[in-house]
Formats: structure tokens, C-alpha cells, sequence
């Protein structure tokens, strides 16, 4: 009986040990990320491009693939006044802006409307996302932002208008009809921007058409879910970490069985 006694108090003491050190170490609190917000009748040209700046390096993905890995141009060091100028000459050209706003707009909710020459897939079709759509989403704010940035880089002149401010409207929320299978899924979340699956040839991120031979489905499934919990040797974390919250549960389950069967 002594040593039970002995063994409780021995326990009991530990803990409070431990409970007295746990108090006295500094205590820290994580905060939840939370979502960038802006007043629209607060910006300034200077405030406006700068927000086009960190969209395009950020939350719009541009330099995932625009960058000097050659797989798609690489705006950072391009005059977009005079490239938006050459490709409106061009004989391919067959959309209807007519000068530098109206083309970056209309590459980027057309993508596939006119695909520069040495870049794209096969039958003309441009790997880039409808980038206000899923997954990307951006609201025209946005997309003026970014246009905005893409003119003044340059030292052009910028010439989308401020956003201004507008009463309070309320919100109608649309949801977004389910992909019919795991090709229209891969296709509408944009994977074959940088991964080699369907007709995509992209080496941007790991070949998926062989991923069954590597992965388990939980591990695929976890690679979506978490993709920069495990990266691919050869390859760098750029997939956004937010990027399953844009799917349906079926539409996330379609895509790692299609993944899991081969990618047939």
C-alpha cells in the first residue's frame, strides 16, 4: 500500500511539474489566415497597381507559368504595350480587342481566343485557367488590378479606371454545376496548366499520367488535399495550398480514381 501511495504522489507531483513549466513558457496563439479586403473608392493609381502586383505573384497564379522557364511568356520582362501592339498585327489574331487593355483583359477571360505562337497544346488550346473562374476566381477588381500593373511595369501609361465607390448590393451566390467526370474536372480546375495529363504536355509540375505507379489513392488524394506536404524531388511547391477547397467532394474523389486508375 506504501508504494502505490508512493507511485500517485510521484505522478500527481510530476504533473503539476509540468503544469507550472507549461504556464511559465510564452504562450502562442495562431490566427486563422484571413481573406485580403479592400475599399474600393480608397484606391490610388500608385495603391491600384500595387494590388495588381501582388495579385500577379500571388492570389492569380501569373508567375506559376509566366516566368523564365519558357512555358509560357514571361511577362515580368516583357513590355506589355508593345507585345499587346505585335500580337494585335498578327495574322492569327482573330478576337476583338484593339489596343493593350482590352487585349490583357481578353487573355485572360479568353485564353484560348488567340494562343502565341511556340506556346500552348495541341489544336491551338492555351493550358492557361479562365482566371475568373475556378480555381483562381478573380473578381474584375482584380483583373483591372492586374492590368493596371501590367501597363505601368513598363513605364506605359495606365488606363483602366479606379474603382470607384458603389452602394451596398446584396450578393447572389452562384454554385457551380458539377463536373460530369474526372476529364471535365482536370480540365475546369486548371491542372493541365502544369501538369502532363490529358492533352497537356507541361513539365511544369510532376507527369500525372503515371502517378498510379508512384502514389496510392490516399496518397494522391493527400497530395491534392496538402500539395506541399510532399514535393516531388525536382520540383518546387507552387501549387496553392487552398486549391481542393475549390472542388466538389465528387468532383475531388472522380479526379484521384481517374488518377489512381492511370489517367483512363
Amino acid at each position: 500500500m506504501p508504494i502505490v501511495i508512493k507511485v500517485l504522489g510521484f505522478s500527481v507531483a510530476l504533473t503539476l511539474v509540468f503544469t507550472i513549466i507549461t504556464n511559465l513558457l510564452p504562450q502562442v496563439e495562431g490566427e486563422a489566415p484571413q481573406e485580403k479586403t479592400f475599399d474600393p473608392g480608397a484606391f490610388t493609381e500608385e495603391s491600384f497597381v500595387l494590388l495588381g502586383e501582388d495579385l500577379f505573384k500571388g492570389k492569380g497564379t501569373c508567375t506559376l507559368c509566366h516566368n523564365n522557364m519558357g512555358r509560357a511568356p514571361d511577362i515580368l520582362v516583357m513590355n506589355m504595350g508593345e507585345t499587346a501592339a505585335e500580337r494585335l498585327a498578327d495574322t492569327r489574331y482573330q478576337g476583338k480587342a484593339t489596343d493593350t487593355e482590352s487585349y490583357l483583359r481578353e487573355s485572360m477571360l479568353e485564353p484560348s481566343l488567340y494562343v502565341v505562337k511556340n506556346y500552348g497544346k495541341k489544336g491551338s488550346k492555351s493550358p492557361m485557367p479562365v482566371i475568373n473562374k475556378a480555381p483562381i476566381q478573380l473578381s474584375e477588381i482584380e483583373i483591372n488590378a492586374i492590368i493596371a500593373y501590367m501597363q505601368v511595369k513598363d513605364g506605359n501609361q495606365m488606363t483602366v479606371a479606379l474603382p470607384t465607390a458603389t452602394p451596398p448590393q446584396e450578393k447572389t451566390k452562384t454554385v457551380q454545376a458539377l463536373a460530369e467526370n474526372a476529364e471535365a474536372a482536370i480540365s475546369q480546375y486548371g491542372c493541365t496548366a502544369c501538369h502532363a495529363i490529358l492533352t497537356s504536355e507541361s513539365e511544369i509540375g510532376p507527369d500525372l499520367r503515371n502517378v498510379a505507379t508512384r502514389l496510392s489513392s490516399a496518397e494522391i488524394r493527400q497530395s491534392i488535399i496538402e500539395p506541399n506536404a510532399v514535393i516531388t524531388e525536382g520540383y518546387s511547391p507552387m501549387m496553392p495550398s487552398n486549391f481542393a477547397e475549390q472542388m466538389k467532394v465528387k468532383e475531388l474523389e472522380m479526379i484521384v480514381q481517374f488518377l489512381a486508375e492511370g489517367g483512363q
